[in-house]
């Protein structure tokens, strides 16, 4: 149980440091060419979140084959692994993406 959850919780932190670093990255960007950086954020934010899902789970699509191995030979339980060290990369993605969005929209000013 320890290595799967390790495993999942490193998915879900390089998604969400990728869309973080990234949207930081451009919101500097921005301020050095002397434009707004929330619309720079959110668009990154956006657009990177499927490749840091991608780069979290491995890179390339050998995960989907070995999902798709594992359920043809009976494996269920490598199946589901890789099923959710997908959708931990995915949860983190999503809320690092939502966290730019929550800093960009205003959610500082309450």
């Amino acid at each position: 149980m320890a290595p799967l959850l390790s495993d999942l919780t490193k998915n879900f932190f390089v998604a969400f440091g990728m869309v973080l670093g990234a949207s930081l990255l451009a919101g500097v960007w921005s301020i050095l060419l002397f434009k707004p950086p929330a619309p720079y954020m959110l668009e990154i934010a956006r657009n990177v979140k499927v490749w840091a899902l991608v780069a979290a789970v491995g890179g390339t699509i050998d995960p989907i084959r070995i999902i798709e191995f594992n359920l043809a030979e009976g494996y269920l339980n490598s199946a589901f692994r890789q099923i959710l060290y997908i959708v931990s990369a995915f949860v983190g993605a999503q809320m690092g993406t939502a966290l730019i969005e929550w800093i960009c929209e205003g959610g500082l000013r309450a």
